[in-house]
C-alpha cells in the first residue's frame, strides 16, 4: 500500500473539516410547523376573488338593417353581475321593422363556472314578440372553444310543452390592432310545430354573419356588414304560405359599446 497517497489524502480531509467559517450540519437547526407556515402562507384561492361583486355590458349588436320588408332596427346584448364563479347573467336579443316590434326576448339566467372557459347557465326566458309572449325554462353552457371561438347552446322548455334549442358562436379575427372581422352564426330547432309563432319542428332558421368593425377605443366600434338568414322544413313552408321571404340578405350597419 501507497502511505504517502494515503497520507495526501486523509490531509485534504483533515484541512476540509477545519475550513474557517465551515458549518458543520449538525448545527443547522430543525424546521418546525412555525417556520412552514410563515414561509407558505395558506391560499383560498377562487374564494378570495369571487367575494368582490363585479359587473360587465356589452351591446353586441346595436345596427341598422336594409331589409326587405323597410328598415330594421336589431340589438343583442348581454350583461353580468358577480364574481369569478357565480354570476348573473341578462341576454336580450329582438328587431323593430317599420316603427314595430317583430321580435323581442330576456333571458335572466344563473352561471356557475364549471372551468377556466366554460359556465354552466339556468333561468328564464320571455318573449315578448312575436305573438303574445311566451315563458321558458332556460338550461345551457357558454365559453370560448379553441382560438378563442365563442360558442353558446342552450336548451328551452316553454308553455304547452314547446321545446326549442339555440346555438349561437362567433369569432373575432384581427386584421390590424384595431380593425377586427367577426363571423357569427346562429342555428334554432324546435321539437313541435308552432304555427301561431310561424315555426316548425326541427330545424327552424339559421342566420349567418359577417361584420368588420374598427375600434375607435376599446369600448366603441361602428361596424358595417351583411347577414344572410334562411327558413327550413315546416317553418318554411309557413313562411311560403304567408308568402315570406324563405330566404334574405341584409346590408347591416351599427355599433358596438361595452361598460
Amino acid at each position: 500500500m501507497d502511505h504517502s497517497k494515503m497520507n495526501h489524502g486523509q490531509m485534504k480531509h483533515d484541512d476540509t473539516l477545519e475550513m474557517p467559517g465551515m458549518v458543520h450540519p449538525s448545527f443547522i437547526p430543525v424546521l418546525t410547523d412555525a417556520d412552514r407556515e410563515a414561509a407558505f402562507p395558506g391560499l383560498q384561492g377562487h374564494t378570495v376573488h369571487d367575494k368582490y361583486l363585479a359587473w360587465f355590458l356589452l351591446l353586441d349588436q346595436l345596427e341598422y338593417q336594409d331589409a326587405n320588408e323597410g328598415s330594421t332596427l336589431s340589438w343583442e346584448a348581454t350583461a353580468w353581475v358577480g364574481g369569478d364563479i357565480n354570476r348573473f347573467w341578462f341576454r336580450s336579443e329582438g328587431e323593430r321593422t317599420n316603427g314595430v316590434t317583430e321580435d323581442a326576448e330576456i333571458q335572466a339566467l344563473y352561471g356557475r363556472a364549471i372551468s377556466p372557459w366554460w359556465d354552466v347557465v339556468a333561468g328564464v326566458r320571455q318573449d315578448f314578440k312575436p305573438e303574445s309572449p311566451q315563458t321558458w325554462a332556460a338550461l345551457g353552457v357558454q365559453g370560448m372553444a379553441l382560438y378563442g371561438f365563442e360558442a353558446e347552446a342552450t336548451a328551452f322548455v316553454g308553455e304547452g310543452g314547446q321545446t326549442a334549442a339555440r346555438f349561437e358562436g362567433e369569432y373575432d379575427i384581427l386584421l390590424t390592432n384595431r380593425l377586427i372581422l367577426q363571423p357569427t352564426a346562429e342555428l334554432n330547432f324546435y321539437g313541435k310545430d308552432d304555427p301561431a309563432r310561424g315555426v316548425g319542428a326541427g330545424l327552424a332558421n339559421t342566420e349567418v354573419g359577417l361584420r368588420l368593425r374598427y375600434e375607435i377605443v376599446r369600448e366603441f366600434a361602428p361596424y358595417i356588414g351583411v347577414t344572410w338568414s334562411r327558413a327550413y322544413g315546416n317553418t318554411a313552408d309557413m313562411a311560403r304560405d304567408e308568402g315570406e321571404d324563405l330566404d334574405e340578405a341584409r346590408f347591416v350597419a351599427g355599433i358596438r359599446l361595452w361598460f
